[in-house]
């Protein structure tokens, strides 16, 4: 049976998480993911990890934050003004917003702190400056 390499297309299972132990993603009892190792569609460490299993075999790894979603930049926190924002919304921590970000690129942000007159917002990913471990299991080679 071969091993994964560049250049195969992969179908893997995986379940993800941060130090603390929680999950905060997996595949199991989905469909497998599916990707072309080297063209860059999942953060690195997870594409490399893939590379030398054979289908049936498992691997864990622990992808540093900067190697994932990056570490958590203060300078994309903002507090705005309450009273600048559309009042229909229903503010609440851990509520995502979409916004139009530089040259009209969609932009995810997360409320995450809510007083009388001001929504703090965060532009960082929200696994930005966690570390990942990812269990994965090769399913098959396509």
């Amino acid at each position: 049976m071969s091993a994964a390499k560049a250049g195969d297309t992969v179908r893997v299972h995986y379940t993800g998480t941060i130090a603390d132990g929680s999950t905060f993603d997996s595949s199991v009892g989905n469909e497998p993911i599916q990707f072309v190792i080297g063209e860059g569609r999942v953060i690195p460490g997870f594409e490399q990890a893939a590379v030398g299993l054979t289908p049936g075999e498992s691997r864990t790894v622990t992808i540093p934050a900067g190697e994932a979603y990056g570490e958590h930049r203060a300078d994309l926190v903002q507090e705005v003004e309450r009273a600048s924002l559309p009042a229909e919304i229903e503010y609440a921590e851990g509520l995502q917003l979409q916004a139009q970000g530089p040259n009209q690129q969609p932009l995810m942000l997360t409320v995450t702190s809510v007083t009388d007159e001001t929504i703090t917002l965060d532009a960082n990913h929200p696994l930005a400056g966690k570390d990942l471990t990812f269990d994965i299991e090769l399913v098959e080679i396509v």
